[in-house]
Parts: structure tokens; sequence; C-alpha cells
């Protein structure tokens, strides 16, 4: 803390104000400013941000200064374009003071594009619906006539377009008829000045339609980028050719029509063949088509040549008495075929009147059911047989098992000797007092062994 003094020597109050209650002061000295509540500006945009809520945040400037801008979501929400880096706009709104920063800034509240720019996207917006909506296809595009008889012009009577375009078809093709439909070509009543001149013109027996005039600015040319006159042209029964400016300027005009012409001139020269180019065509048709007669004269010649001398034309008679010969032989085996079909109809209507059964129906039936009790018999003795076959073979199947059973042979006296269970066929495979077990036909026996005879003799 210190003291100020005064010049009387006096001490003075000093008041200290916070860094946001000063902000808040400039703030309501630039709000009670009626000239800043509502300021209308140009400049560049830079430093360009689109806030994820829709606000705006960018800064304008020109050569010298720029100032910050924001654009809230609401205000934003109205443009017919998206801004960017580097657009020259125009901007209306009140100028006031952030008071976190202490800056001051412009809050914009509309804002349009500058002169041409704001043009140009009413130029691209129209081109993009009428590309849409299909008046660009070149499914619609009619052809233009190679040798039209009458073209109809519509530009301005006065100017070098209409000049050009004349001078053009009558050097080139003086043949050709020209009618002129004047008519505005910039500023107001433009566009309905055209509009009206091409409808009168499909009235006219015309082959096509130069519609266009001479280089200008983008506003000199407005006329032929609006929406009626694009229909216009599109509606249009006669092929229409398309000359606006120069050629690089394009109108929607161009892309509507049937074709386009970078220059007015170019359009004539487009529109009408060349004389010259035309006779020395038809020089060149001249020469192959009698070189393509006198080929066909010679062709005949040679032709007729080979008749004159052919065997025919020398003995007519020769060709007619080979025909005749020919139909005799046809109509000779067309008779044989003939009685041969008739004999073997009759033949057949002959078997059948003769037959058995037509005269006793009645024997088909006996001869069937003398059949059927046929088969009976034979299927009952078949079955019997079968029945008897598969009999016998079951008994031999049984005897076979009997035989077969190990067991028979001992009624036979024989009997069976195991040790342990495993039966002995070799006296080698015993012991001496090995208890044997002996299976006779009736009863069992165990027995120990005492002796053994390897050489299989009596002991």
């Amino acid at each position: 803390m210190f003291d100020i003094i005064n010049k009387n020597g006096d001490i003075m109050d000093i008041k200290y104000y916070s860094i946001t209650a000063l902000n808040r002061a400039i703030k309501n000295m630039f709000d009670s400013k009626p000239e800043l509540n509502r300021v209308y500006i140009k400049g560049e945009i830079s430093n360009f941000k689109h806030h994820s809520r829709g606000h705006l945040y960018f800064t304008l400037k020109d050569e010298n200064s720029r100032i910050a801008a924001v654009m809230f979501a609401s205000a934003a929400s109205k443009m017919t374009f998206e801004p960017e880096d580097g657009m020259n706009v125009l901007v209306c709104g009140r100028v006031t003071v952030y008071e976190a920063t202490g800056g001051y800034q412009i809050y914009v509240e509309q804002m349009d594009l500058d002169g041409i720019g704001n043009l140009y996207l009413e130029y691209e917006k129209l081109k993009k619906k009428l590309e849409a909506q299909g008046l660009f296809n070149i499914d619609h595009k009619k052809a233009i006539p190679k040798f039209p008889k009458k073209i109809g012009i519509i530009t301005a009577p006065t100017g070098a377009a209409i000049r050009d375009i004349l001078s053009t078809i009558k050097r080139r093709y003086p043949l050709c008829e020209t009618i002129l439909f004047p008519a505005l070509v910039q500023g107001v009543g433009a566009k309905e000045s055209i509009v009206e001149q091409i409808n009168r013109a499909q009235d006219f027996d015309l082959d096509v339609i130069i519609c266009g005039r001479g280089g200008g600015s983008i506003e000199d040319l407005w006329a032929f980028n609006e929406e009626c006159v694009a229909r216009a042209i599109y509606d249009s029964k006669i092929p229409i050719i398309s000359a606006v400016g120069h050629e690089i300027d394009f109108t929607i005009a161009d892309f509507v029509a049937d074709l386009r012409a970078p220059t007015p001139t170019g359009a004539a020269e487009m529109a009408v063949p060349n004389l010259v180019d035309l006779k020395t065509l038809i020089g060149q048709y001249t020469i192959r088509l009698q070189e393509s007669i006198k080929g066909i004269i010679n062709f005949n010649y040679k032709r007729l040549d080979n008749i004159r001398n052919s065997y025919v034309l020398k003995n007519p008679m020769a060709l007619y008495e080979v025909k005749e010969q020919k139909l005799d032989n046809y109509i000779d085996q067309l008779n044989k075929r003939i009685l041969t079909i008739l004999n073997d109809y009759k033949v057949r209507i002959n078997n059948i009147k003769k037959s058995y059964i037509l005269k006793n129906p009645l024997a088909a039936y006996e001869v069937k059911k003398e059949k059927i009790d046929n088969y009976k018999k034979i299927l009952n003795k078949i079955i019997i047989n079968d029945i008897n076959n598969n009999k016998h073979r079951f008994e031999l199947v049984i005897n076979k098992l009997d035989l077969l059973n190990p067991l028979n042979i001992l009624s036979k006296g024989y009997s069976l000797v195991t040790v342990d269970g495993v039966t002995i066929k070799d006296v080698n495979k015993l012991k001496i007092d090995d208890v044997l077990d002996i299976k006779m036909h009736v009863g069992n026996v165990k027995a120990i062994v005492k002796e053994i005879d390897k050489n299989g003799k009596d002991k």
C-alpha cells in the first residue's frame, strides 16, 4: 500500500478495481454505444473453427488489421454456404467485450459471401439441382444436323457476337438461311427475353438454334445461369448450341444445351459445314463413284458374256427335256407308292375281317381265362416244389450236424480223454500219474496213468 499526494500536497483516496470489474465496465461502455450494436463489415476469414455444438469461431482480417468473430449455432444454421479460410465475406453483428479475456470481438448475426463469391455459390447450387433432376443427361441431347437449311440465332442484335456468327456462316456455308431472334443478354429482363425468344423460335421451321453472347464478367453472363433459361433450352424441340462468353466461361446453359461451343464463332463453325471441304469431299465421292460404276459395268459385261456362251442358252430345250424326264419319274414313283399303300391297307382290312376274334369275340376271354388257370396250376406246383426242396435241404443239414457232433461217436464205444480240460490225442502229451478224465457214451471215469506205450503196443 502506498499513498498518492496531489499537487496541493494532500493525500488522495485511491479505489482499486478488480480485473473482472474493469472488463465489465469496458464491456458496458461498448454495449452502451448504439453504433457498435449493429455494424456491417467485410473481410477475409482466417483461423476458422466449427465447434461440435454448431458455433463458429474465426478471425476477420483485411490488409492491416483483424478482429475476432463468433457466430452462434442459431445464426449459423441459417447460412446457405459452408465458411472456410480465405473466403471474402460480408457480415452484420454487434461489437462487444468478452469479459473473461478482456478482448473485444464481433458477434456475427448474418454472413454472406462477398460479391462474385455469392454468385458462384448460387451457380453451384443451381447446377447440382438441375443435374440431379436430369437436365444434363446425355440421353436427352439432340443431334445437330450436318447440313442445316435454316438456323435461328438468339443474341443481342448489335455487338461482336452476331457479327461473328453471321460472317462465319456466310463464309462457310452461304446456302443456309439465318433468322435473328433479338434478345437482351445482360441486365434486368435478360432472362425473360431469352426464354421468350427460345419459345418463339419453336414456331419456325428451324434445323438448329445458336443461343449466346460475347464474353464478359460473371455478372454480365448471369442471364445464362438462370433456371428459367435452362428449362427453356431443355424443353426446346429444336437442337440448341450454346455460345456464351469465351472458352473458359461455363454457364448452366452450356450443360443443358445439346452442344456447347467455346465462342459464338465456334458455334457457327459447329452449326454448318465448310463449303470448301464439302466441294473437296464431293469431288472425292465423284471419283469413287465413277470407279465403282466402272467396276459394276465390267463385272456385268463378264456375266453377260458367260450367259451368252452358256450351254442352256444355246440349247434351251435341253433344260426343258431334263425337267420333263424328272417329272415323269416323280409321277411314276408317286403312283407306285400310292398303289403300295392301298394294297397294304386292303390286306390289313381283309385280315381283320377274317380274324377269329372278330367272328368270336368271347374267344379272347376264354384264351385269357385258360392262361390264368394254367398260371395258377404252375404257381401251385412251384410252391409245392419249393416247400419239398427246402424240407429236404433242412433234413440234410440236420444229418450233417449229427455227423459232426463229437458226442455221437461215443455211442459206438469210443471215449473222450482229457487232462485238466485239454483233449489228449497223443500219448507223448501224458506223464506217469496223470489223472485222466474219460468221457464215455454213458458216464465218466477218472483214471491214473501207470504206464505209457509210445509204440502203440498193448500192455
